[in-house]
């Protein structure tokens, strides 16, 4: 029997930080004030700090959470970097005029059986 061991690629640890709906709201936060401390964020969640340090530590595995220490604090900051390049590989490609089209005629046959 042949077993495959699976490659983790960037693009898969920036999919399942994504996955996460707290780690989206992390990244929320961050969009909305960059440079937060760990209490700053852990205040806008209903969980422990432990917790928010354990999906910090997820966004920053996946590079789109960068730290920097500021005295005895530890701000962090929303890297959009791997968003970008998700959206270039795996999403921009499906806007093409083709897939527009598609999308046009179903909505439009839709209406028609509505009709």
């Amino acid at each position: 029997m042949v077993t495959y061991s699976p490659i983790v690629t960037d693009d898969d640890l920036v999919f399942k930080a994504l996955a996460d709906p707290t780690r989206r709201i992390l990244l929320d936060l961050l969009f909305q004030r960059d440079g937060r401390t760990l209490k700053d964020l852990e205040s806008g969640l209903e969980m422990t700090r432990f917790g928010v340090m354990k999906h910090l530590k997820i966004l920053e595995d996946a590079g789109l959470v960068v730290t920097r220490r500021s005295g005895r604090e530890k701000l962090h900051f929303l890297n959009p970097v791997p968003i970008r390049m998700i959206h270039d590989r795996w999403i921009d490609k499906y806007r093409e005029r083709e897939v527009s089209a598609l999308i046009a005629l179903k909505a439009e046959l839709e209406e028609k059986d509505r009709s």
